[in-house]
């Protein structure tokens, strides 16, 4: 099977990133073929704001080579991740026009939310969810803290709403959890298109020793991963247990200024993801407080793999990764005191935390290997590529 890949690439790499790396070289492991389409937000620079927000609605040049690319390749399925904003959503309609099966995954909640976080103000956010129009979201300038940005992307999303993009353009969504299908049917997406995978690992790391008696928290430095939350805890929690955190972004200066002012709490900034690996396979426990609902929890996956607990907030995403003191810990969105709370109680039954890695790591081997995923993968695969053939066969209407 021949593949065509599109991704509208970040600034800084994250999660998003990895998982389009990851499911692409899987493919290639597997013998498919991969054609990629690529485009990089480093490219935002040289743009005007009103030829960036054009772009965002509808990228000619996206269409017009994606459709050349599927026919020049001979594309069998085009499988899409991110197109904000420098491709469009106009490469659905030239997969369409070249009758060319479409899956989508669902990485983040953009199609409901214009900061894709489903956070405002610090707090979880579902407001604009179930709204036809996501005006507060403009209001309270959610995206980039821009009015004009916001209402650059909430009129992306609405546009494409209106036009049916959504509904006749997709054959098959992809969302990493049931938690975040329910958000997608809330904001309208058809239930009977929305199959759930979750992300994976590969290689396996193999595990870790968990000898290194820190706790670890690896990812983006933000309001929405709850670093604030994680930073408030660890000035209680120091003298009981260490604290190593991995990465950047805007929280950056409160991180610099916690380790600097808290004995215990170390800062060693973005680091390549194979020492970010060897970071969980010596920690004791990952934390992962985020505020954001979030759709799946790579570094959840990543912490198993290793055979790290895993504590993280409950109530979202994350709830159907972690089993409550069987692979980790499960607290309240925000809650300071119960993370503290829940710490003390693990730190304090080194027996159930040894248990714990042992549970990781099965949970790791059960849902998250590469050959696990590559099985769900084809069968996506195979629905969308049937569903596509009945819809032009005149069996199948596309609209919900």
């Amino acid at each position: 099977m021949t593949v065509l890949v599109v991704h509208n690439r970040y600034r800084e790499t994250g999660g998003e990133d990895r998982v389009v790396d990851l499911e692409t070289a899987l493919l290639e492991r597997y013998g498919h073929r991969v054609v990629r389409y690529m485009a990089d937000n480093h490219q935002i620079d040289s743009l005007s704001r009103p030829g960036l927000a054009g772009r965002a609605f509808w990228n000619h040049d996206a269409f017009r080579t994606v459709r050349a690319l599927i026919a020049r390749e001979r594309v069998d399925l085009m499988h899409v991740h991110n197109t904000l904003p420098l491709i469009s959503p106009s490469v659905y309609y030239a997969a369409y026009a070249e009758r060319v099966p479409v899956v989508q995954t669902l990485h983040n909640y953009r199609l409901l939310c214009p900061s894709a976080s489903c956070v405002r103000d610090g707090a979880a956010c579902t407001a604009c969810v179930t709204e036809p129009i996501p005006w507060r979201a403009v209001r309270y300038a959610c995206y980039r803290s821009s009015r004009a940005a916001t209402a650059t992307v909430a009129g992306t999303v609405l546009l494409h709403r209106v036009l049916g993009t959504w509904k006749r353009r997709v054959d098959v969504y992809i969302a990493p959890t049931e938690f975040a299908r329910r958000m997608f049917i809330a904001g309208g997406l058809p239930p009977d298109r929305i199959a759930v995978k979750p992300h994976f690992v590969d290689p396996d790391p193999g595990v870790g020793s968990g000898a290194g008696g820190y706790a670890l928290y690896a990812g983006r430095l933000s309001a929405e991963k709850g670093v604030q939350v994680l930073l408030d805890a660890w000035t209680h929690l120091a003298s009981r247990m260490p604290l190593t955190i991995v990465g950047d972004g805007p929280l950056a200066p409160a991180v610099a200024e916690a380790a600097r002012r808290v004995p215990g709490i170390t800062w060693i900034g973005p680091q390549a993801h194979e020492q970010v690996q060897r970071l969980m396979g010596a920690a004791s426990l990952l934390i992962a407080p985020s505020i954001a609902f979030g759709t799946f929890g790579q570094v959840i996956a990543e912490a198993y793999a290793a055979g790290t607990p895993v504590v993280a907030t409950g109530g979202g995403a994350a709830t159907e990764l972690v089993h409550h003191r069987r692979t980790g810990l499960l607290v309240p969105r925000g809650d300071v005191a119960d993370l503290i709370s829940q710490i003390e109680w693990l730190l304090a039954r080194p027996a159930v935390m040894q248990a714990m890695r042992g549970a990781a790591r099965a949970a790791y081997e059960a849902r998250f290997t590469g050959d696990a995923n590559y099985g769900a993968v084809m069968a996506v695969y195979d629905e969308a590529r049937a569903r596509a053939a009945a819809c032009r066969r005149g069996r199948l209407a596309y609209a919900a």
